[in-house]
């Protein structure tokens, strides 16, 4: 499938936009210095949204100035991934630390027999004691709003949340209930933050300020998912500029959160707290967005092991301690946010970690190959990750390797793509250099191990 011209990266507005710039400034710390205080994080998470799709990431019509500005303020990873093209699997790999199949959160909903509509009240209330079982596993692993709570944080959960209610997940705040009788399945409440406004983020940050106090802040909007029902103002916007309703309604979308998150960046510094916060940004999964069909994606987006559906910007900002930068080359991973949370309140993790610290340019540089995997939509089995895989993905640039779980998919042959030659993945390189092939597979089974095997 061709990708559309718009969504072909073009990165002279980064070179632009963004000052390639020194080292980062951390210094290497323990918690025993009585006289560090921890930065507060605001963790944005973008829902549903190509890697192509911002301006400064060169998006021929997209307009997203304050995450060009965002950009341009920050350390900025182009290649970045995350660890599965589906939601409830990248939010719990962000939250964890862990891999899906080390979490258990292959898909967004356990598979079990049921006649009725699907997402009614009936529907929920027959999930529960499926959902209840995954929770349980889930719940065993350490959280970093665990780490935080006991560094003297206070976090706060809003936007997206699969797995039941924030208190569950160890927040001290939240929006998600998770009452299935309610409605509960992915964000309830939560979903209203940033398309009805901010305001439980502001008191958040108010009352964290009084108590002297760092924050974690969980902001993970609707946005730029769907329904894609923009500000008419911003849809009539894009009108002009393609004849599709349904992509110009994406577009307004992909703005619309943009203005968001420069209401959250603009009340920071209100409140003289900018260099006292680092912001990390990136996206649970990829998107395009279908022409001919409102709120819907193409292939190779969402649920795929291609690039429009796992790669994604990544971001980090620290005023006065994290120097922008442009970095085209380092592949990261939503794997690495944890890490990279632990070192900055320089707290250590209770067990190893795949994931490595972004702020230790040692560390990245120690990383050459970034994995992925990809799942069915519904959990086939809690306790075997593998009855729901479709794909496991090896990146190391320019090479990816994608290797089909041939039980589940139709594809029966590995593909292996040049990504710089071959941007779009069109030409199976597989066959032609096997030396790689080969390579990336040794790799690919050695990260995931042989008790995972059927």
């Amino acid at each position: 499938m061709m990708i559309p011209y718009q969504y072909r990266s073009k990165f002279t507005m980064i070179t632009l936009a963004l000052t390639i710039a020194g080292l980062l400034l951390t210094a290497s710390c323990t918690p025993s210095q009585p006289d560090y205080r921890p930065p507060n994080i605001l963790l944005i998470i973008s829902d549903d949204q190509s890697w192509t799709d911002y301006s400064f990431m060169g998006h021929e019509s997209i307009e997203t100035p304050r995450l060009d500005q965002l950009a341009s303020e920050s350390l900025v990873f182009t290649r970045g991934y995350a660890t599965a093209p589906l939601c409830s699997p990248s939010l719990a790999s962000i939250i964890t630390g862990l891999y899906a199949h080390q979490h258990g959160i292959t898909g967004n909903d356990p598979a079990f027999e049921f006649e009725g509509q699907r997402y009614s009240t009936e529907w929920r209330m027959h999930r529960q004691p499926y959902f209840d079982q995954l929770k349980s596993r889930f719940y065993n692993h350490r959280l970093i709003t665990q780490y935080l709570s006991e560094a003297g944080y206070r976090s706060l959960q809003t936007g997206k949340w699969w797995l039941g209610s924030w208190e569950e997940a160890h927040f001290d705040a939240g929006m998600t209930h998770g009452d299935p009788e309610m409605g509960g399945r992915h964000g309830d409440e939560g979903l209203k933050v940033g398309r009805e406004g901010l305001e439980n983020i502001y008191d958040f940050i108010e009352t964290s300020k009084d108590q002297e106090k760092p924050f974690f802040i969980w902001y993970a909007p609707f946005l730029p998912h769907t329904p894609h029902d923009p500000p008419d103002s911003l849809l009539q916007k894009y009108l002009t500029l393609t004849s599709s309703e349904p992509i110009a309604s994406y577009w307004a979308m992909c703005e619309w959160f943009d203005q968001t998150c420069g209401a959250l960046i603009d009340y920071l510094d209100e409140q003289g707290i900018s260099e006292e916060t680092l912001i990390i940004y990136t996206t649970d999964n990829g998107w395009i967005q279908r022409a001919d069909t409102k709120n819907r994606y193409a292939e190779r987006s969402k649920r795929s092991p291609y690039e429009m559906g796992i790669r994604t910007p990544f971001m980090l900002r620290w005023p006065g301690t994290i120097k922008p930068k442009l970095d085209t080359v380092t592949q990261v991973s939503n794997i690495d946010i944890v890490p990279t949370i632990l070192s900055a309140s320089h707290l250590h993790a209770s067990e190893p970690l795949p994931g490595v610290d972004l702020l230790s340019e040692q560390s990245r540089e120690k990383r050459d190959v970034v994995f992925a995997e990809a799942f069915e939509h519904d959990i086939a089995d809690i306790e075997i990750p593998t009855k729901s895989l479709q794909y496991r993905i090896a990146i190391d640039y320019p090479w990816k390797l994608i290797v089909p779980d041939t039980s589940n998919v139709k594809e029966k042959t590995s593909l292996l793509f040049n990504l710089q030659r071959d941007p779009d993945e069109k030409e199976n390189l597989a066959e032609r250099y096997q030396d790689k092939k080969l390579y990336l597979e040794k790799r690919l089974d050695e990260w995931w191990g042989p008790k995972l095997s059927k």
